[in-house]
C-alpha cells in the first residue's frame, strides 16, 4: 500500500499546515419593462428625496475622479436612485459577478471541468507502448494534491512503464501568456491562462539566507505537499533594481531577483507562463514516487485521442463560482468565462474575443452596452456604467443565480466596527485596482425589500500617474481605496433604511 508519506522519496515533501495561498432566497418576479425605462436619469416621483440625499453623500466625499451609483428595485425593476449612473467606468473585480452569471447561465450550475489521463498505444503486462497524455479541460482549481491523486490513479490502472512520450495538452482553452500585459511580470495574480492549470498558475518562491548566499526553492506548494519544479528557475543577482526580472526561455521561466531586496528569509508566489508544462513537471514527480518513470513532458497542440485511463472531476460550477466571488481569483474568472464563450461559439475563443462575447451576451440579456476586455476585471480598459450594472443585476434570473453565492458584506462605522442594530443584509462583489474601487450586488432593506445596486469610482488620471512609479501600491492609492470603501458604506446604510420609505 502506498501512502502519501511514501511519496516523499520521489521528490515531493509533505508540509504540515502550509495552505495554498490565494488561492448564499427567492424574490417575486419583476415587472416586464423596456430597457429604455431605467435609462432615465430622473428618479421616480415616488422617491423625491432619494436622489438629493445620495447625491449629497457622494458630493461630500473627499474623492477626485468620477463616481457612479445606481439602485433598482428587484421586484418591480424601478430605478430608485441614479447619481452619474450613465458614466462608463472600470468595474475591476465586479466583472467577476458578470462572469459568474454568464458562465452559470451558459454552462449550467452543475457543469464540471474534467482533467484526463489517456493512453495512445497498447498496454500489455503493465507496459504502455505508446504515449501517455495528460489532458486539461480548463479546470482553474487544480492543485498539487489533485496531481498527486492523479498519479495514484495511474498506478491503480496497473501501468508500471511508459515506452513513449509523455504529452501534456492545454488546448481546451486558448493559452494566454498573461491576463493583463500592461502589469508587472512578477505579479502572481496576473498569470497565464490555459486549458491545463495548476495552483492558479503560480509557483512558490522561498528564500533563506545562508552565509553570504541564499538557499532558494521553486516549488508547487499545496496544503500537504511541495514538489520541486524545473520549468521555473530563480537566480539571485547583485543589483539594486529592479527587484525581479523575467525572461521567457520558451519552455522555462527564467527569473532573477535583486539580492539586496531579500532580507534574511521570505517567500512569495510568482506567475507561471507555461502552465501545461508546469503541470506535467509536477505530475512526473508524483508518478516517479509511484515507481513510474516518465520522460520530460512535451507540449501537444493536437486534441488528444486514446483510451481514458483516469479522470479528475472538479466541483460543480456553482461552487467554483462561489469560491471565485469569495476569493476573487482571476484565473478562475478567465477559465469560467472562456469556457462559456467556447460553448456558445462552438469553438475556442481567445481572451479578448471571449470578453467581447460576454459583453454581447449582456446586451442580449438586459439591453445594456458594457465593454469587457477580460472576465476577471484585471484590465483597466473594461467599461460599464453603474446603471447598466444595476439593470443587469435587477433581473429576476440574475438575482436567483447570484444572490445565494455572493459574499456577505460587513456593515461598519469609520472605526471598522460593526454598526449596531443594522437589520439589513448586503451581498455583493467588491473590486479594487489602484485608484479604482467598485461594489455591486444586493441590499435587503431593514423592511425586507430587495434592491440591486452598483457603485463605481475611479480616478483614472491618478491611476496613469501611479503606473509610472512602477510599484504595486503607488502613492495615494491606499487613501483613495479607504475613502471609497467608506463612501460605499454610507450609501449602503442610507439605502438599507431609505429603501423602505
Amino acid at each position: 500500500m502506498v501512502t502519501r508519506r511514501g511519496i516523499l522519496a520521489g521528490g515531493a515533501s509533505m508540509i504540515a499546515g502550509s495552505a495554498l495561498a490565494n488561492a448564499p432566497e427567492r424574490s417575486l418576479r419583476p415587472r416586464s419593462r423596456p430597457y429604455d425605462a431605467p435609462q432615465s436619469t430622473e428618479v421616480s416621483d415616488q422617491r423625491p428625496r432619494a436622489r438629493p440625499d445620495a447625491a449629497q453623500i457622494i458630493a461630500n466625499a473627499p474623492m477626485a475622479g468620477d463616481i457612479g451609483f445606481a439602485v433598482m428595485d428587484v421586484r418591480t425593476g424601478e430605478l430608485l436612485d441614479n447619481v452619474n449612473g450613465d458614466v462608463q467606468l472600470p468595474p475591476a473585480s465586479v466583472s467577476k459577478a458578470v462572469t459568474a452569471l454568464y458562465s452559470l447561465q451558459t454552462l449550467s450550475p452543475d457543469y464540471q471541468f474534467k482533467t484526463r489521463l489517456l493512453a495512445n498505444g497498447s498496454i500489455s503486462n503493465g507496459v504502455l507502448t505508446g504515449d501517455l497524455i495528460l489532458a486539461g479541460g480548463g479546470d482553474p482549481r487544480l492543485q498539487t494534491n489533485d496531481v498527486a491523486e492523479l498519479a495514484q490513479m495511474l498506478k491503480d490502472t496497473g501501468i508500471t512503464e511508459v515506452r513513449g512520450r509523455f504529452l501534456v495538452w492545454g488546448g481546451a482553452l486558448d493559452r494566454i501568456e498573461e491576463i493583463d500585459e500592461t502589469q508587472a511580470d512578477y505579479l502572481g495574480y496576473n498569470p497565464a491562462v490555459s486549458g491545463l492549470n495548476l495552483n492558479f498558475n503560480r509557483v512558490h518562491f522561498e528564500w533563506k539566507q545562508n552565509g553570504d548566499d541564499y538557499d532558494i526553492t521553486m516549488d508547487a506548494r499545496s496544503a500537504e505537499y511541495r514538489a520541486d519544479v524545473t520549468v521555473s528557475k530563480m537566480r539571485v543577482v547583485e543589483r539594486s533594481a529592479p527587484v525581479y526580472e523575467y525572461t521567457d526561455l520558451g519552455e522555462t521561466d527564467d527569473w532573477s531577483v535583486a539580492k539586496g531586496a531579500l532580507g534574511d528569509f521570505g517567500s512569495r508566489w510568482l506567475p507561471v507562463r507555461e502552465p501545461a508544462l508546469y503541470v506535467g513537471d509536477v505530475f512526473r514527480t508524483f508518478a516517479r514516487s509511484q515507481g513510474i518513470v516518465l520522460p520530460a513532458a512535451v507540449q501537444s497542440f493536437e486534441a488528444p485521442t486514446g483510451t481514458t485511463l483516469a479522470t479528475l472531476t472538479s466541483p460543480i460550477l456553482r461552487d467554483v463560482a462561489k469560491d471565485m466571488l469569495k476569493f476573487s481569483t482571476n484565473l478562475t474568472a478567465e477559465a469560467c468565462g472562456m469556457t462559456a464563450s467556447n460553448q456558445l461559439a462552438g469553438e475556442s475563443r481567445g481572451l479578448r474575443t471571449s470578453a467581447l462575447g460576454m459583453s454581447r451576451w449582456c446586451t442580449r440579456q438586459a439591453g445594456i452596452l458594457p465593454r469587457f476586455v477580460d472576465h476577471s476585471g484585471l484590465g483597466d480598459t473594461s467599461r460599464i456604467s453603474a446603471m447598466n450594472m444595476a439593470v443587469l443585476l435587477a433581473r429576476r434570473s440574475a438575482y436567483d443565480t447570484l444572490h445565494p453565492i455572493l459574499k456577505d458584506v460587513r456593515i461598519v462605522d469609520q472605526n471598522r466596527d460593526d454598526v449596531p442594530n443594522f437589520n439589513g443584509l448586503v451581498r455583493a462583489k467588491t473590486g479594487t485596482l489602484n485608484f479604482v474601487n467598485s461594489l455591486a450586488g444586493y441590499i435587503k432593506t431593514e423592511g425586507g425589500r430587495d434592491l440591486a445596486f452598483a457603485f463605481f469610482a475611479a480616478d483614472l488620471d491618478a491611476r496613469e500617474k501611479g503606473k509610472l512609479e512602477g510599484t504595486d501600491r503607488p502613492r495615494g492609492a491606499r487613501t483613495y481605496a479607504s475613502r471609497a470603501r467608506w463612501l460605499q458604506q454610507q450609501l449602503i446604510q442610507f439605502w438599507a433604511k431609505a429603501g423602505d420609505a
